[in-house]
C-alpha cells in the first residue's frame, strides 16, 4: 500500500480509501446501496487496516447517521490507535425536516460536525468535507465556518466533493484572501468511462495542489464486468440492478470493459482490478474510495493496488476512453505549442 500526501498538506493517506456507504442501510436508498450490521462493518474495517489503508470516509446522511456511528464503533471494538487512522466525513444533506437541517450555512456546518464527533466517538475529525453544492450560502459563509472549526481543534482539514472547478478556485481565493482554514482536498466522480473531470477540474486541482479523492471508481460496478450491455447483472443482483447511478454512456462504458478484459486475462486480474488500477496510475489521484458488502469483493478490490500497467497497457485504455474534443480544451491545446516552441527554441510557423 503506498501513501500519498493528502493535496497540500503533510497528511499521508493511503491511495486506497475505504468507503462505508455499505454501513446501516437505513431508509432511502442506503437500503439499495447496503445494509451491513455492526458485525459485518467491524470485519471489513478490519481487513482493510490489516491491508494498510489508514483512510475512512464516511457522511452524517448516509443511513442518516448510522454509517458514522457503525464506523466509530469499528474503530472502538478493533481498539484502533486514533493517530493510526485518517476519518473523513460530510455534511450538506437533510439531517432534520427543518429548512435549516441542511446545507452549508454556518449553523448547520457546525451544529453538525458536532453531532458526527458525537456518532463517530471522537474527539477531532480528520478531514470535514460539504458534501456538495449549497447555491443559497455565501461560500464566504461556508469558508468561514470551517475556518472555525479547525481553529477551535474539532476538524484538522477541510474538503469540498462535487465542486465545480471555478466553485473551488474561488472558494480558494476567499479563504487566501481572508487567511481562512485552505481546501485541501475535492471528492469527485471519477472513472475510466467517466474522464468528464479532466476537462476543467483535473487541471485545476494540479495547478492548486489540491488532493483528489475518487468516489465510485468502478461506475457503480458498471466496471465490474460483471453486467450485460443492457445493464442486467450476470449473476442477477449488484447495486445497478436496484440503484442505477451514477449515470454513465453505456457504448463507451462496454468499449473499455472490452479492452479491459485481455489486459485482465493478460494480467491474470480481475476487469475491476484493472479499472481501479488505471485510476492509481493517474497522477492527480490522492486516495480511491472503494465499498464493499463482502470480504472477498473489499480484498479483489485492494488487490489493485499490485496491479502494475504497462505503457501499452496504459495507451490501449487511454485510447478507448479518450474524451471527444471540446471546446475551449482543443483550441488550448492547439495554442499551447506557441510557447512551448519557443521554450525549446523551435517556433512553429504561422502560416
Amino acid at each position: 500500500m503506498k501513501y500519498n500526501p493528502l493535496g497540500r498538506t503533510g497528511l499521508l493517506v493511503s491511495e486506497l480509501c475505504l468507503g462505508t456507504m455499505t454501513f446501516g442501510g437505513q431508509g432511502g436508498i442506503w437500503e439499495q446501496i447496503g445494509g451491513l450490521a455492526q458485525d459485518s462493518a467491524d470485519t471489513l474495517v478490519r481487513a482493510a487496516l490489516d491491508a494498510g489503508i489508514n483512510f475512512l470516509d464516511t457522511a452524517n446522511v448516509y443511513s442518516n447517521g448510522l454509517s458514522e456511528q457503525i464506523t466509530g464503533q469499528a474503530l472502538r471494538n478493533l481498539g484502533v490507535v486514533r493517530n493510526d487512522v485518517v476519518v473523513a466525513t460530510k455534511v450538506l444533506g437533510p439531517m432534520g425536516d427543518g429548512p435549516n437541517a441542511r446545507g452549508a450555512s454556518r449553523a448547520h456546518i457546525i451544529a453538525q460536525c458536532h453531532a458526527s464527533l458525537k456518532r463517530l466517538q471522537l474527539d477531532h475529525i480528520d478531514l470535514y468535507q460539504i458534501h456538495g453544492v449549497d447555491p443559497i450560502t455565501p461560500i464566504e459563509e461556508t469558508m468561514e465556518a470551517l475556518d472555525t472549526l479547525v481553529r477551535s481543534g474539532a476538524v484538522r482539514y477541510v474538503g469540498v466533493s462535487n465542486w465545480a472547478a471555478w466553485q473551488i478556485s474561488k472558494a480558494l481565493g476567499i479563504a487566501e484572501c481572508r487567511n481562512l482554514a485552505m481546501i485541501r482536498s475535492l471528492q469527485a466522480y471519477y472513472t475510466i468511462a467517466g474522464r468528464d473531470l479532466e476537462r476543467e477540474i483535473a487541471p485545476m486541482l494540479d495547478e492548486e495542489q489540491v488532493g483528489l479523492m475518487v468516489w465510485s471508481p468502478l461506475a457503480g460496478g458498471l466496471l465490474s464486468g460483471k453486467y450485460h450491455r443492457d445493464g442486467t447483472s450476470v449473476s442477477g443482483d449488484g447495486r445497478r440492478a436496484s440503484f442505477d447511478f451514477p449515470p454513465v454512456n453505456r457504448d463507451r462504458a462496454f468499449a473499455v470493459i472490452d479492452a479491459m478484459r485481455p489486459i485482465a486475462e493478460a494480467h491474470g486480474r480481475s476487469v475491476a482490478q484493472i479499472a481501479i488500477a488505471w485510476l492509481l496510475h493517474r497522477k492527480v489521484v490522492s486516495s480511491v474510495i472503494i465499498g464493499a458488502k463482502r470480504p472477498e469483493q473489499l480484498q479483489d478490490n485492494i488487490a489493485a493496488t499490485t496491479v502494475t500497467l504497462s505503457p501499452e497497457d496504459l495507451t490501449t485504455l487511454d485510447a478507448v476512453s479518450a474524451l471527444p474534443p471540446e471546446y475551449p480544451g482543443w483550441m488550448i491545446e492547439r495554442q499551447s505549442g506557441y510557447r512551448a516552441g519557443a521554450r525549446a527554441g523551435e517556433l512553429p510557423k504561422t502560416s
